[in-house]
């Protein structure tokens, strides 16, 4: 269970297998005549793949992550050659006019505004030149998060891609080096919605669950607030933490039916919980007794999900990219 070259190879290849596979497709398209009747690659030129935009957006985070830590991997010529042809100042003017439509101003939020910043945060962090390009894209969707979060009364708790906690937590990688009064706005509503919950219950999973809004949550306030605030609160939100309770939370989800879907989602949860797990315990620092409890759960709920990243298209499409989360962590 650990990232090395032929592991980031196999991975890449699973998302070069989707990122340009147009159908089947789930399209986040509001209608408003018959003209907006479009397919995907009409509508959405650089991510128009993997079954919908934001996983075809992390699965391109996915290559280019990859290709920044192993430059050489047995895939790596064949992303950039990919790359080359789909990140093109042309489509980056097509995404951007899509989002700039009337009945687009709640389209993939906020989970895929948030896996847009990463894929920003990495083409930058990596030096790549697509970074520049790619900018305006991105700014856009940090102006409309820095719009949204003020008037967003209440988090969303879900364990799927609405849940707030999730977006603060990929967005904060995003705003530290680039906006700061956003990173202290994400602050700001970290605290005011989650910062006195205490004896977290964990009634979860859900059924298709891919997110444990209970960890998820967690992993937003370790990523957010000065280690010391973290950890005092992490002591009230899950006391009993070190003695692996709530159980719920600790116990790998069973997923019966890999074809379906929703079902699926539950290896996604696997595999975030183990990044969660990984990055809470980074946080408390290893002379927290509970630290070394959750990277056992970490570890039981990555070898729980991480062999069936590929098989059926319905988790195949996007698993992948939470198993590299939790691998890096």
């Amino acid at each position: 269970m650990i990232l090395d070259e032929p592991q980031a190879a196999r991975m890449a290849g699973i998302a070069l297998g989707h990122v340009t596979r147009e159908y089947p497709h789930k399209l986040d398209h509001v209608l408003t005549s018959d003209a907006d009747a479009q397919g995907p690659r009409a509508l959405h030129p650089m991510f128009f793949g993997s079954f919908d935009w934001h996983s075809c957006v992390h699965g391109w985070w996915l290559l280019f992550r990859l290709l920044h830590l192993f430059p050489s991997h047995a895939r790596a010529a064949d992303t950039r050659a990919l790359a080359a042809t789909i990140f093109t100042p042309e489509n980056v003017a097509a995404e951007r006019a899509y989002f700039a439509r009337p009945t687009a101003k709640g389209f993939e939020r906020p989970y895929g505004w948030a896996w847009i910043l990463m894929l920003q945060a990495e083409l930058a962090r990596a030096g790549n030149p697509l970074a520049a390009m790619f900018k305006p894209l991105a700014d856009e969707f940090a102006a409309a998060w820095t719009a949204h979060l003020p008037l967003l009364t209440y988090p969303i708790r879900t364990g799927s891609h609405a849940n707030t906690a999730f977006a603060l937590t990929l967005i904060a990688e995003w705003a530290a080096d680039r906006d700061r009064p956003l990173l202290g706005l994400m602050q700001a509503r970290a605290r005011a919605w989650f910062g006195n919950d205490t004896a977290a219950q964990a009634w979860e999973p859900d059924g298709d669950a891919f997110l444990s809004p209970t960890l998820t949550e967690a992993l937003a306030m370790a990523t957010l607030l000065p280690a010391d605030e973290f950890r005092d609160w992490f002591k009230s939100f899950l006391p009993h933490a070190g003695q692996q309770l709530p159980a719920s939370i600790f116990t790998p989800a069973t997923v019966s039916d890999r074809s379906d879907g929703k079902i699926a989602h539950l290896d996604g949860l696997n595999l975030s919980r183990a990044w969660a797990f990984r990055r809470i315990a980074a946080a408390l620092g290893p002379r927290d007794a509970a630290a070394p409890v959750l990277r056992a759960a970490a570890d039981a709920h990555l070898a729980a999900a991480l062999p069936h990243i590929a098989g059926d298209y319905a988790g195949e499409h996007w698993l992948a990219s939470f198993a590299l989360l939790a691998l890096l962590a």
